[in-house]
């Protein structure tokens, strides 16, 4: 008797085991499905997030032939793959966003400049040797000097030589002469001129018109001291990126109205002509790289505060009187906020009368002009800049 109730017992534990584990077979059953598909959505976000920030991919010794790692983004579609190669590249630094930034903070991140020479260091390609020397100078002008760098081609002590005034980009704002050295360093070989880059002051700390008086006392400088530093005072132009391009346009605009010497040819390459935001390219480009919408209103912020209202003719170039400038040469990226104000500016001369010829390169973006060195299309653009330079400077 009392083994068959042992017996019972045994079997209703074991019936009883069994329910247990079949049910928690079940459950099991039912949470893997989940479980591995929260399991592969994170494993692909994390994935997604790894593309992302990848290095294009360098396995040539070629720059030319660097290639990108991912897809072409939404905001640029048509992108040549040179340029989204060096995007990838500046985008994988992960710079913190320009909201809440300071001027000084963000004078001090990596920019599109310092990925093509990160490109450069990753295929291995030594730096050429310079073709040209290169001095610096305080020019004892304005309240406290401007510096200024000198780029000369060698071997040319006896020569009396072409000037180009050259005004960095960074929205009067960031960047520097180091910053913007391939483009001075390449006009002043490939047109055979004395390249003076001007370190104006900028915002936030020195608000408009601060960094446009200095750029036109260093202008004004050359003009009367040509001959000191090798130059023919007969042959001196103006040139500039993004901000600088404004600078360039706006120099010559300031000679004009002040009495001193124009120069003979303006190279302005996607300036900031005006303080639309809403233009067709902006709302276009609105969240390109590296320049967008939210950037640009961002410099405006730091360097005319009053920009939604202040028309003044040194920045609204557009609507500025435009009439006896020289001859001018204006470049632009397709995938650039910048870019209608661009093609705007050179209809306005053009009904000014000025010799003007614009030419707008496709696939890239805001700042490619100084990247000779992995873009083809920098390569030409450097070359029709030169081109309309020496065609003025033979004249």
């Amino acid at each position: 008797m009392n083994n068959s109730k042992q017996n019972q017992s045994l079997f209703s534990s074991k019936n009883a085991m069994r329910k247990i584990l079949f049910a928690s077979g079940l459950a099991l059953f039912l949470i893997a499905p989940t479980v591995y598909s929260q399991d592969k959505d994170d494993k692909k976000e994390m994935k997604m997030k790894e593309m992302k920030m990848k290095d294009p991919k360098v396995k040539t010794g070629d720059p030319m032939k660097i290639m990108p790692n991912g897809p072409q983004p939404d905001w640029a579609p048509n992108i040549d793959p040179q340029m989204l190669a060096v995007i990838e590249q500046f985008q994988s630094y992960e710079n913190p966003s320009f909201k809440g930034a300071t001027g000084f903070q963000y004078r001090n991140i990596k920019l599109p400049a310092n990925a093509v020479m990160d490109i450069l260091h990753q295929t291995g390609v030594k730096p050429t040797e310079s073709k040209v020397d290169i001095s610096h100078k305080i020019l004892p002008v304005g309240e406290e000097g401007v510096l200024v760098r000198m780029y000369k081609p060698k071997n040319t002590e006896n020569e009396s030589l072409p000037v180009i005034v050259y005004y960095h980009g960074g929205g009067w704002v960031i960047a520097d002469l180091d910053t913007y050295e391939a483009s001075p360093m390449a006009l002043a070989e490939k047109a055979n001129a004395i390249v003076i880059s001007v370190a104006y002051r900028q915002g936030p700390e020195n608000k408009f018109p601060t960094a446009h008086e200095d750029s036109f006392n260093a202008y004004k400088w050359v003009v009367e001291n040509t001959t000191e530093i090798g130059g023919n005072p007969n042959m001196i132009a103006t040139a500039g990126e993004s901000a600088g391009g404004n600078l360039a346009v706006a120099v010559a605009m300031m000679a004009r109205d002040r009495g001193v010497k124009l120069p003979v040819h303006i190279v302005s390459v996607y300036p900031i002509a005006d303080g639309d935001i809403e233009s067709p390219s902006y709302e276009k480009y609105a969240s390109a790289v590296p320049l967008n919408k939210g950037f640009m209103k961002w410099f405006f912020d730091h360097y005319v505060p009053d920009w939604s209202t202040n028309n003044d003719p040194l920045i609204n170039l557009i609507d500025a009187d435009l009439s006896g400038l020289p001859a001018t040469t204006i470049i632009n990226a397709e995938i650039d906020p910048l870019e209608n104000e661009g093609m705007v500016l050179a209809e306005k001369m053009k009904a000014a009368g000025i010799d003007v010829e614009r030419k707008m390169y496709e696939g890239v973006t805001h700042e490619f002009f100084g990247m000779s060195a992995v873009l083809d299309q920098a390569v030409d653009a450097q070359k029709f800049a030169a081109d309309r330079l020496m065609k003025t400077f033979k004249k």
